[in-house]
């Protein structure tokens, strides 16, 4: 398909099936991640890929706690999780990171693979256990900021129609 097929037919998916892409689709996915485009080239987020439904279960309590719902999974029974995070200090850092997750967004619905772009990473990872999952992943959180999360998967039922486009949304100034 081509790109602005491929840009019109992206959804975001909140209905998952138990399978998860294959590690090989994950790497090719992640590593679509890596050529996004940063302030300056400076190449400073890093995405971690979490497949253990503890772990993800964990992190999606304290992301449904930050929006103050917490019997919501608020990554609906996605099976991969990817965070993505950035240094602290990159004052691009969310430009790059949102770079990062849209690239890899693509990418994955390139393949016929779900996902969804979810929020409150950055608070997710500010609590005592965030910081403490970060260490885990060998991120200083000091260093490291969450910038926004990924679910991917297949979808379960059927795939979200499109919407159309609001208008007003394309102004000119010539």
């Amino acid at each position: 398909m081509n790109f602005t097929e491929l840009i019109k037919t992206r959804r975001s998916v909140r209905a998952y099936t138990g399978q998860a892409p294959t590690k090989a689709e994950l790497e090719e996915i992640l590593k679509a991640g890596t050529y996004a485009p940063s302030g300056s080239n400076r190449q400073m987020s890093v995405a971690v890929c979490i497949t253990d439904p503890k772990t993800i279960a964990a992190i999606g309590r304290l992301n449904a706690a930050v929006m103050g719902k917490k019997d919501t999974d608020p990554f609906y029974g996605a099976p991969v999780l990817i965070v993505v995070f950035d240094r602290r200090e990159n004052g691009t850092r969310i430009m790059d990171g949102s770079a990062v997750i849209l690239t890899m967004l693509y990418k994955a619905h390139d393949m016929g693979i779900d996902g969804c772009w979810i929020h409150r990473a950055k608070e997710t990872f500010e609590t005592e256990e965030g910081r403490e999952l970060m260490r885990s992943f060998g991120l200083d959180p000091d260093e490291y900021e969450g910038i926004d999360n990924v679910i991917l998967g297949h979808h379960a039922g059927s795939y979200p129609a499109d919407k159309p486009r609001r208008e007003g949304r394309i102004l000119w100034a010539d």
